[in-house]
């Protein structure tokens, strides 16, 4: 095991299986030294756990706790191109979508449930430029969605 896959444990964590590709796309692919993960929805199992539209139906809490699965998910699908999460340099840039209410405004702090593991995670490595976008509706009306993209060694 890695160790980034063992500070991920140490969190009381586990990196999940790659999320197989809901339409005709790839999970992650590798340009060279980059690698950069299709937009990851927070399925765990197969399922998503919450539906609906943050600031409605849903809290920005629990979407938080649900952008920091669409990170587990986005490092899974990291892994299944690069082959060991050790060979992260950096991670470059994560784009987060929040599927709001018309009059949610809290996208940032919803987004940093990704950030914020990715830094617990990948310390300094983890540390990246942003974009948190409120958004009508996702896929499955899923609440959240991130994608990211990483530079190996």
């Amino acid at each position: 095991m890695s160790a980034v896959e063992d500070k991920i444990t140490s969190l009381g964590l586990t990196l999940p299986a790659v999320v197989p590709p809901l339409a005709a796309y790839q999970p992650a692919v590798q340009s060279g030294v980059y690698v950069y993960t299709s937009g990851q929805l927070p399925m765990v199992d197969g399922k998503l756990t919450v539906t609906g539209k943050v600031g409605a139906e849903v809290t920005p809490e629990e979407a938080k706790e649900l952008a920091r699965i669409c990170a587990l998910n986005a490092l899974a699908a990291v892994k299944s191109v690069a082959g060991d999460l050790d060979r992260i340099k950096r991670v470059v840039k994560v784009v987060g979508f929040v599927a709001s209410a018309t009059d949610f405004t809290g996208q940032p702090a919803v987004i940093n449930g990704a950030s914020e593991l990715l830094g617990e995670v990948l310390g300094e490595k983890g540390v990246h430029a942003r974009s948190a976008v409120g958004v009508a509706v996702l896929p499955l009306d899923a609440p959240v969605e991130v994608e990211i993209q990483v530079e190996l060694v």
